[in-house]
């Protein structure tokens, strides 16, 4: 949350905090008085160290964005152009795993008035981003690749909406079979058998298997950036990139 201090009024601070039923990411909103997010992805700051540290001059589009957390973060790293998009099917997914109901995008957009941002917030499905000619210098696609049904076609899309040498920077569920991460496969769950009440993990990845399916989707093999294990949960970091 420090890497984007908001630093805003105290008072400002807990209107924002009470307009939002459910934080996912944490905003440090006014550290004096210690006003954050209380973000339920907490287990997510060993994505940090694999982030570029300028996106100076870039044009980036952040992937599932929920409350918007790595989009600000780009623009706040000099990005010159940044697009958020969601088609918030975690609205369905934090009801069954808290019991509590969201609108879509408050917290986005809470975070967005604070901050002033230019960022651009679009609702609806990365696989309808195809029709306005944009291109991108980096894709962010952090904890989707395996939540969504059909992990090649969205490959295929990020990958379409790269310039040539462009970044697909992917973080996802992994492969700990045998206590390796590594291995060529792609693992098949079943609803709710990784994460109780939780109906949308679909797949594992392996880094070859990850690799594989990345040249499918006419990207080069991956270059793994990273594994990590979180509460018993493997995970995998992986930089993407389109042939120049």
């Amino acid at each position: 949350a420090d890497l984007l201090p908001i630093e805003v009024d105290p008072v400002v601070a807990r209107r924002a905090l009470e307009r939002v039923p459910l934080w996912f990411h944490t905003f440090a909103l006014n550290r004096e008085h210690g006003l954050y997010t209380p973000g339920v992805a907490r287990d997510h700051r060993y994505r940090v160290p694999f982030l570029p540290l300028s996106f100076a001059g870039e044009r980036v589009l952040d992937v599932g964005t929920f409350d918007g957390f790595y989009a600000f973060l780009a623009e706040h790293r000099r990005a010159a152009y940044v697009v958020a998009v969601d088609n918030e099917q975690y609205v369905a997914w934090v009801r069954a795993r808290w019991g509590i109901e969201l609108q879509g995008g408050e917290g986005f957009a809470t975070i967005a008035e604070l901050l002033g941002s230019r960022v651009q917030y679009r609702r609806g499905d990365a696989l309808a981003l195809d029709g306005s000619g944009e291109r991108f210098d980096v894709v962010l696609c952090f904890g989707i690749l395996h939540r969504v049904e059909n992990p090649l076609g969205l490959l295929r899309r990020l990958a379409a909406l790269l310039v040539p040498g462009g970044r697909l920077l992917v973080e996802t569920y992994g492969i700990a079979s045998d206590g390796r991460l590594d291995a060529h496969t792609i693992e098949v769950h079943q609803p709710g058998g990784v994460y109780a009440d939780d109906e949308y993990v679909y797949w594992g990845f392996g880094a070859g298997g990850l690799g594989a399916i990345a040249q499918l989707a006419g990207l080069t093999a991956a270059r793994i950036d990273g594994t990590v294990v979180v509460d018993g949960h493997p995970r995998i970091i992986a930089t993407l990139t389109r042939a120049s």
